[in-house]
């Protein structure tokens, strides 16, 4: 119960940061200081969407060599190790769509 507590503050507070960042007003003088970061800005998205692409890639080859040698030692279980895997990849590829969401929305 601790721990669900813990969890809970803890997203609390990150959603409640975030709030305050996005109530933040924009200066005046900003579209000119847009123009000259616009090619960092998308340089680092760049950056951002691979690293999360290869620890996507990993972590789904690793399920997939996890899944063939459950099935190997116990092939009565394959069913129910290949419903978790395709379960686990889904999940994985769709953070990585999510991180391509935010590419998309913040370039």
């Amino acid at each position: 119960m601790r721990k669900l507590n813990m969890l809970f503050f803890a997203i609390v507070g990150v959603l409640m940061s975030a709030t305050v960042a996005f109530a933040q007003a924009a200066p005046a003088a900003a579209d000119h200081a847009a123009d000259e970061g616009a090619g960092l800005k998308a340089i680092a998205a760049g950056v951002g969407f691979a690293i999360a692409v290869v620890g996507g890639a990993l972590g789904q080859s690793r399920i997939g060599a996890a899944a063939c040698e459950g099935a190997a030692r116990n092939p009565g279980a394959a069913a129910k190790i290949q419903t978790m895997m395709i379960l686990g990849l889904a999940l994985i590829e769709s953070l990585v769509l999510f991180a391509l969401l935010v590419v998309f929305a913040k370039v």
